[in-house]
Protein backbone atom coordinates (compact mmCIF):
# COMPACT_ATOMS: atom_id res chain seq x y z
CA UNK A 1 0.00 0.00 0.00
CA UNK A 2 1.61 3.61 -1.01
CA UNK A 3 1.47 5.58 2.07
CA UNK A 4 -0.15 9.21 1.72
CA UNK A 5 3.03 11.99 1.86
CA UNK A 6 1.32 15.10 0.30
CA UNK A 7 -1.70 16.94 1.82
CA UNK A 8 -3.17 19.87 1.28
CA UNK A 9 -5.98 21.60 3.02
CA UNK A 10 -8.27 24.29 1.87
CA UNK A 11 -9.57 26.72 4.79
CA UNK A 12 -7.61 27.98 7.62
CA UNK A 13 -10.48 28.16 10.42
CA UNK A 14 -10.69 25.92 13.07
CA UNK A 15 -10.68 22.65 11.97
CA UNK A 16 -8.29 23.53 9.20
CA UNK A 17 -5.87 24.45 11.56
CA UNK A 18 -6.87 21.81 14.30
CA UNK A 19 -6.06 18.99 11.38
CA UNK A 20 -2.86 20.72 9.88
CA UNK A 21 -1.24 21.23 13.37
CA UNK A 22 -2.10 17.42 14.22
CA UNK A 23 -0.54 16.63 10.94
CA UNK A 24 2.61 18.36 11.02
CA UNK A 25 3.04 17.22 14.59
CA UNK A 26 3.14 13.59 13.56
CA UNK A 27 4.20 13.16 10.52
CA UNK A 28 6.50 16.42 10.06
CA UNK A 29 5.82 20.11 8.62
CA UNK A 30 6.34 19.29 5.05
CA UNK A 31 4.16 16.47 4.66
CA UNK A 32 1.02 19.10 4.79
CA UNK A 33 0.17 23.05 3.18
CA UNK A 34 -2.36 25.33 3.04
CA UNK A 35 -3.72 26.10 0.01
CA UNK A 36 -4.98 29.61 -1.17
CA UNK A 37 -5.53 31.96 -4.05
CA UNK A 38 -3.61 35.20 -3.86
CA UNK A 39 -4.94 37.43 -2.06
CA UNK A 40 -5.86 34.64 1.11
CA UNK A 41 -2.15 33.47 0.89
CA UNK A 42 -1.00 36.92 1.71
CA UNK A 43 -3.23 37.72 4.52
CA UNK A 44 -2.58 34.13 6.09
CA UNK A 45 1.06 34.61 6.41
CA UNK A 46 0.69 38.00 7.77
CA UNK A 47 -1.47 36.14 10.64
CA UNK A 48 0.19 34.65 13.85
CA UNK A 49 -1.31 31.48 14.72
CA UNK A 50 -1.28 29.81 17.86
CA UNK A 51 -3.05 26.11 18.80
CA UNK A 52 -3.94 25.80 22.63
CA UNK A 53 -1.83 29.15 23.19
CA UNK A 54 1.49 27.62 21.39
CA UNK A 55 2.83 29.55 18.29
CA UNK A 56 2.64 27.19 15.40
CA UNK A 57 4.25 28.21 11.91
CA UNK A 58 2.34 26.29 9.11
CA UNK A 59 3.33 26.28 5.04
CA UNK A 60 0.88 28.11 3.30
CA UNK A 61 1.15 28.16 -0.86
CA UNK A 62 -0.43 30.04 -3.08
CA UNK A 63 -2.66 28.20 -6.08
CA UNK A 64 0.35 28.84 -8.48
CA UNK A 65 2.83 26.65 -6.30
CA UNK A 66 0.62 23.56 -5.82
CA UNK A 67 0.73 20.35 -7.58
CA UNK A 68 -0.98 17.50 -6.99
CA UNK A 69 -1.32 16.09 -3.48
CA UNK A 70 -2.60 12.69 -1.95
CA UNK A 71 -5.46 14.02 -0.48
CA UNK A 72 -7.18 17.03 -0.28
CA UNK A 73 -9.14 18.13 3.31
CA UNK A 74 -11.88 20.62 2.45
CA UNK A 75 -12.04 22.82 5.26
CA UNK A 76 -14.43 25.97 4.61
CA UNK A 77 -17.41 27.11 5.23
CA UNK A 78 -20.34 26.64 2.84
CA UNK A 79 -20.41 30.21 1.98
CA UNK A 80 -16.49 29.68 0.60
CA UNK A 81 -17.12 26.62 -1.33
CA UNK A 82 -16.97 27.76 -4.93
CA UNK A 83 -13.47 29.57 -4.21
CA UNK A 84 -12.26 26.83 -2.34
CA UNK A 85 -12.88 24.56 -5.72
CA UNK A 86 -11.18 27.42 -7.67
CA UNK A 87 -8.20 26.78 -5.56
CA UNK A 88 -7.78 23.64 -4.75
CA UNK A 89 -7.67 22.80 -8.93
CA UNK A 90 -3.83 22.34 -9.01
CA UNK A 91 -4.26 20.09 -6.16
CA UNK A 92 -6.16 17.22 -7.87
CA UNK A 93 -4.56 14.77 -9.73
CA UNK A 94 -6.12 11.72 -11.01
CA UNK A 95 -4.63 9.94 -7.71
CA UNK A 96 -6.03 12.47 -5.56
CA UNK A 97 -8.72 11.61 -2.92
CA UNK A 98 -10.47 14.01 -1.25
CA UNK A 99 -12.32 14.93 1.83
CA UNK A 100 -14.59 17.22 2.95
CA UNK A 101 -15.21 18.20 6.78
CA UNK A 102 -17.73 20.73 6.22
CA UNK A 103 -21.52 21.14 7.15
CA UNK A 104 -24.16 20.09 5.56
CA UNK A 105 -25.12 17.10 3.48
CA UNK A 106 -24.52 18.66 0.14
CA UNK A 107 -20.45 19.46 -0.03
CA UNK A 108 -19.31 15.98 -1.28
CA UNK A 109 -22.06 15.74 -4.39
CA UNK A 110 -20.68 19.67 -5.36
CA UNK A 111 -16.99 18.38 -4.90
CA UNK A 112 -17.56 15.52 -7.08
CA UNK A 113 -19.52 16.85 -10.00
CA UNK A 114 -16.00 19.40 -10.11
CA UNK A 115 -13.29 16.80 -9.66
CA UNK A 116 -14.88 12.95 -10.64
CA UNK A 117 -17.18 11.41 -7.72
CA UNK A 118 -14.54 8.14 -7.32
CA UNK A 119 -12.14 10.80 -5.66
CA UNK A 120 -14.70 11.74 -2.85
CA UNK A 121 -14.52 9.32 0.66
CA UNK A 122 -17.54 10.72 2.56
CA UNK A 123 -16.87 12.47 5.74
CA UNK A 124 -17.72 13.88 9.06
CA UNK A 125 -16.08 15.79 11.99
CA UNK A 126 -17.74 15.42 15.11
CA UNK A 127 -17.42 15.61 18.88
CA UNK A 128 -14.47 18.70 18.57
CA UNK A 129 -15.31 21.82 20.80
CA UNK A 130 -12.26 23.98 18.77
CA UNK A 131 -12.97 28.18 18.50
CA UNK A 132 -10.65 29.75 16.55
CA UNK A 133 -10.47 33.83 16.43
CA UNK A 134 -8.11 35.31 14.91
CA UNK A 135 -5.12 33.13 14.22
CA UNK A 136 -5.44 31.96 17.43
CA UNK A 137 -7.31 27.99 17.87
CA UNK A 138 -7.96 26.40 21.35
CA UNK A 139 -9.88 23.25 21.85
CA UNK A 140 -10.14 20.68 24.77
CA UNK A 141 -11.75 17.86 22.62
CA UNK A 142 -10.27 16.88 19.43
CA UNK A 143 -12.99 14.96 18.04
CA UNK A 144 -13.03 12.01 15.61
CA UNK A 145 -13.71 11.57 12.09
CA UNK A 146 -16.45 9.06 10.54
CA UNK A 147 -15.79 7.77 6.91
CA UNK A 148 -17.46 6.04 4.68
CA UNK A 149 -18.54 5.04 0.64
CA UNK A 150 -21.50 6.46 -0.03
CA UNK A 151 -23.12 4.32 -2.24
CA UNK A 152 -24.22 5.98 -5.15
CA UNK A 153 -25.11 4.01 -8.63
CA UNK A 154 -22.70 3.95 -11.32
CA UNK A 155 -19.21 4.20 -9.18
CA UNK A 156 -16.58 1.72 -9.04
CA UNK A 157 -16.50 0.26 -5.34
CA UNK A 158 -13.24 -1.35 -5.49
CA UNK A 159 -11.52 1.63 -6.07
CA UNK A 160 -13.29 3.48 -3.33
CA UNK A 161 -12.61 1.13 -1.14
CA UNK A 162 -8.45 1.21 -1.61
CA UNK A 163 -9.02 5.16 -1.54
CA UNK A 164 -11.06 4.17 2.08
CA UNK A 165 -8.31 1.54 2.91
CA UNK A 166 -5.12 4.50 2.71
CA UNK A 167 -7.00 7.04 3.69
CA UNK A 168 -7.67 4.86 7.71
CA UNK A 169 -3.65 4.08 7.05
CA UNK A 170 -3.28 8.14 6.74
CA UNK A 171 -5.42 8.58 9.58
CA UNK A 172 -3.95 5.98 11.90
CA UNK A 173 -0.58 7.56 11.14
CA UNK A 174 -1.34 11.48 11.58
CA UNK A 175 -3.18 10.62 14.96
CA UNK A 176 -7.02 11.31 13.95
CA UNK A 177 -9.16 9.41 15.26
CA UNK A 178 -11.79 7.90 13.02
CA UNK A 179 -14.31 5.19 12.60
CA UNK A 180 -15.67 3.52 9.49
CA UNK A 181 -19.32 3.54 8.83
CA UNK A 182 -21.60 1.11 6.80
CA UNK A 183 -23.85 3.55 6.22
CA UNK A 184 -22.52 6.67 5.91
CA UNK A 185 -25.31 8.51 4.34
CA UNK A 186 -27.35 7.84 7.76
CA UNK A 187 -24.47 9.44 9.71
CA UNK A 188 -24.15 12.48 7.12
CA UNK A 189 -27.60 13.05 8.43
CA UNK A 190 -27.59 12.41 11.92
CA UNK A 191 -24.64 15.16 12.22
CA UNK A 192 -26.83 17.05 10.00
CA UNK A 193 -29.66 16.82 12.10
CA UNK A 194 -27.34 18.07 14.81
CA UNK A 195 -25.91 21.15 13.58
CA UNK A 196 -29.33 22.40 12.42
CA UNK A 197 -30.28 22.50 15.71
CA UNK A 198 -27.67 23.24 17.65
CA UNK A 199 -25.20 25.83 15.47
CA UNK A 200 -28.56 28.24 14.21
CA UNK A 201 -29.82 27.72 18.36
CA UNK A 202 -26.79 28.92 19.60
CA UNK A 203 -26.70 31.87 17.43
CA UNK A 204 -30.08 33.00 17.38
CA UNK A 205 -30.03 32.71 21.05
CA UNK A 206 -26.95 34.42 21.28
CA UNK A 207 -25.34 31.53 23.88
CA UNK A 208 -22.82 28.52 24.09
CA UNK A 209 -23.37 25.07 24.27
CA UNK A 210 -24.13 25.10 28.38
CA UNK A 211 -26.85 27.90 27.41
CA UNK A 212 -28.46 25.62 24.85
CA UNK A 213 -28.51 22.53 26.67
CA UNK A 214 -30.20 24.44 29.75
CA UNK A 215 -33.48 23.96 30.06
CA UNK A 216 -36.01 26.79 28.70
CA UNK A 217 -36.93 28.14 25.27
CA UNK A 218 -33.58 27.60 23.98
CA UNK A 219 -33.25 24.32 24.49
CA UNK A 220 -36.62 23.66 23.03
CA UNK A 221 -36.32 25.25 19.93
CA UNK A 222 -33.24 23.29 19.26
CA UNK A 223 -34.76 19.80 19.82
CA UNK A 224 -37.65 20.93 17.85
CA UNK A 225 -35.72 22.08 15.07
CA UNK A 226 -33.95 18.64 15.12
CA UNK A 227 -37.54 17.04 15.36
CA UNK A 228 -38.18 18.91 11.77
CA UNK A 229 -34.87 17.07 10.51
CA UNK A 230 -36.05 13.48 11.80
CA UNK A 231 -39.13 13.78 9.35
CA UNK A 232 -37.46 15.33 6.58
CA UNK A 233 -34.97 12.53 6.55
CA UNK A 234 -37.65 9.85 7.15
CA UNK A 235 -38.95 11.25 3.95
CA UNK A 236 -35.72 11.42 2.00
CA UNK A 237 -34.96 7.31 3.10
CA UNK A 238 -33.46 7.86 6.46
CA UNK A 239 -34.01 6.14 9.04
CA UNK A 240 -33.39 9.00 11.99
CA UNK A 241 -35.32 8.81 15.08
CA UNK A 242 -35.51 10.24 18.74
CA UNK A 243 -33.00 7.64 19.83
CA UNK A 244 -30.36 9.54 17.12
CA UNK A 245 -31.06 13.05 18.91
CA UNK A 246 -30.73 11.59 22.27
CA UNK A 247 -27.39 10.49 21.40
CA UNK A 248 -26.34 13.57 20.06
CA UNK A 249 -27.94 15.65 22.88
CA UNK A 250 -25.80 13.52 24.75
CA UNK A 251 -22.78 14.09 22.71
CA UNK A 252 -23.18 17.84 23.21
CA UNK A 253 -22.60 17.63 27.23
CA UNK A 254 -18.98 16.29 26.56
CA UNK A 255 -18.14 19.44 25.10
CA UNK A 256 -17.18 22.60 27.23
CA UNK A 257 -20.40 24.34 28.07
CA UNK A 258 -18.43 27.46 27.32
CA UNK A 259 -17.75 26.19 24.14
CA UNK A 260 -19.59 27.22 21.49
CA UNK A 261 -20.43 25.80 17.44
CA UNK A 262 -19.19 28.02 14.19
CA UNK A 263 -22.43 29.76 13.68
CA UNK A 264 -21.82 31.47 16.68
CA UNK A 265 -18.43 32.41 16.42
CA UNK A 266 -20.00 33.84 12.81
CA UNK A 267 -22.33 36.05 15.14
CA UNK A 268 -19.78 37.16 17.19
CA UNK A 269 -17.35 38.31 14.77
CA UNK A 270 -20.51 39.83 12.17
CA UNK A 271 -19.88 37.15 9.53
CA UNK A 272 -22.46 35.71 7.11
CA UNK A 273 -23.59 32.71 8.68
CA UNK A 274 -24.14 28.58 7.24
CA UNK A 275 -27.63 29.27 7.32
CA UNK A 276 -28.56 28.54 3.81
CA UNK A 277 -26.86 25.20 4.56
CA UNK A 278 -29.17 24.21 7.27
CA UNK A 279 -32.78 25.63 7.80
CA UNK A 280 -32.13 26.85 4.05
CA UNK A 281 -31.58 23.20 3.32
CA UNK A 282 -34.34 22.05 5.77
CA UNK A 283 -36.84 24.64 3.90
CA UNK A 284 -36.42 23.84 0.61
CA UNK A 285 -36.18 19.81 0.89
CA UNK A 286 -39.36 20.28 2.64
CA UNK A 287 -41.17 22.16 0.45
CA UNK A 288 -40.15 19.32 -2.25
CA UNK A 289 -42.11 16.62 0.40
CA UNK A 290 -44.95 18.64 1.24
CA UNK A 291 -43.83 19.00 4.99
CA UNK A 292 -44.04 22.29 7.38
CA UNK A 293 -41.54 23.32 9.43
CA UNK A 294 -42.29 25.60 11.20
CA UNK A 295 -39.45 25.95 13.96
CA UNK A 296 -36.65 25.87 10.92
CA UNK A 297 -39.11 28.55 9.58
CA UNK A 298 -38.29 31.16 12.36
CA UNK A 299 -34.59 30.44 12.70
CA UNK A 300 -33.83 31.25 9.26
CA UNK A 301 -35.95 34.42 9.63
CA UNK A 302 -33.88 35.50 12.98
CA UNK A 303 -31.00 34.23 11.45
CA UNK A 304 -31.20 36.77 8.18
CA UNK A 305 -32.58 39.21 10.21
CA UNK A 306 -29.33 39.82 11.95
CA UNK A 307 -26.93 38.99 9.25
CA UNK A 308 -28.86 41.86 7.30
CA UNK A 309 -27.49 44.07 10.50
CA UNK A 310 -24.07 43.47 9.16
CA UNK A 311 -24.33 42.46 6.01
CA UNK A 312 -21.80 45.30 4.86
CA UNK A 313 -18.79 43.13 6.68
CA UNK A 314 -16.74 41.29 5.18
CA UNK A 315 -16.36 37.89 5.38
CA UNK A 316 -13.26 34.87 5.70
CA UNK A 317 -13.58 31.77 4.44
CA UNK A 318 -12.42 29.23 7.41
CA UNK A 319 -14.09 27.01 9.41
Amino acid sequence: MRQWTRIGIVGMGALGLMYGERIAERLGGEAVCFVADEERTRRYRQTDYAVNGCARHFTIRSVKEMEPTDLVIVAVKGTGLMAALDAMTPCVGPKTTIISVMNGISSEKIIGERFGREKVICCIAQGMDAVKFGGSLSYSRFGELRIGIGGEEGLEETNLQKRLQVLEDFLSRAGIPYVVEEDIRYRLWGKFMLNVGVNQTCMAYETNYGGALAPGEAYDTMTGAMREVIHLANAEGVALGERDMEEYIELLKTLSPEGMPSMRQDGIANRPSEVELFSGTVRRLAARHGLKVPINDRLYERICEMERGYAAIGQTDGK
